[in-house]
């Protein structure tokens, strides 16, 4: 009797993880990540994307592209051109995100480079809105445009400051930022 309960929960397992992988794909073909953006100089190539789960919710896919020549952890750590792309299934407080990306600068960066940050930091937290299921933001950098925030396709911030790129591309793509789930899976 045993064996059969531990056989059924394997399969219910098999069943579920069948069903979470279905998913995961129908929330990425929804996102509609490009493969390449070809309208930019340099174009940029998809290197991954992924989903983030939050207590079994799914809460935004999100996508990283880099220059074709390079991978994505070289592209992390050379400031080469770079976009994270984020499309987002549910609603999010603006001032959640902010408290969010503030505890983990907090646990990035240190103190003086913080205060080095604090004035662009509050400007671009200031850009933020609430977010709607359906919103996309990107977070682009390369040196001749500097950092811009782009929100359904309108820029709403932007800074010629590499620091600050670096700082806060790393809130995703760096050690102990949001989840290295994530991370891990945008930089494979």
């Amino acid at each position: 009797m045993r064996h059969r309960f531990i056989h059924w929960m394997l399969l219910l397992g098999l069943l579920c993880s069948a069903q979470a992988m279905a998913s995961q794909a129908d929330l990425l073909k929804q996102a509609d990540f490009p493969a390449r953006l070809d309208g930019q100089t340099p174009a940029l190539e998809r290197k991954n994307q992924a989903i983030l789960t939050y207590l079994w919710t799914d809460v935004y896919a999100a996508a990283f592209y880099a220059e074709p020549s390079i991978t994505a952890r070289q592209a992390v750590f050379t400031q080469t051109p770079q976009k994270l792309e984020l499309f987002y299934f549910r609603d999010i407080d603006r001032e959640d995100v902010i408290k969010a990306a503030n505890a983990t600068l907090e646990r990035q960066q240190t103190k003086e480079t913080l205060g080095r940050l604090r004035p662009e930091l509050d400007r671009l937290h200031k850009s933020f809105q609430n977010i709607k299921p359906g919103d996309r933001y990107d977070l682009s950098w390369d040196r001749n445009d500097g950092l811009n925030l782009t929100r359904n396709g309108k820029v709403i911030f932007a800074s010629p400051d590499p620091e600050l790129a670096k700082a806060y591309f790393a809130i995703w793509l760096a050690p102990d930022g949001l989840t290295s789930d994530l991370r891990e899976a945008l930089l494979k």
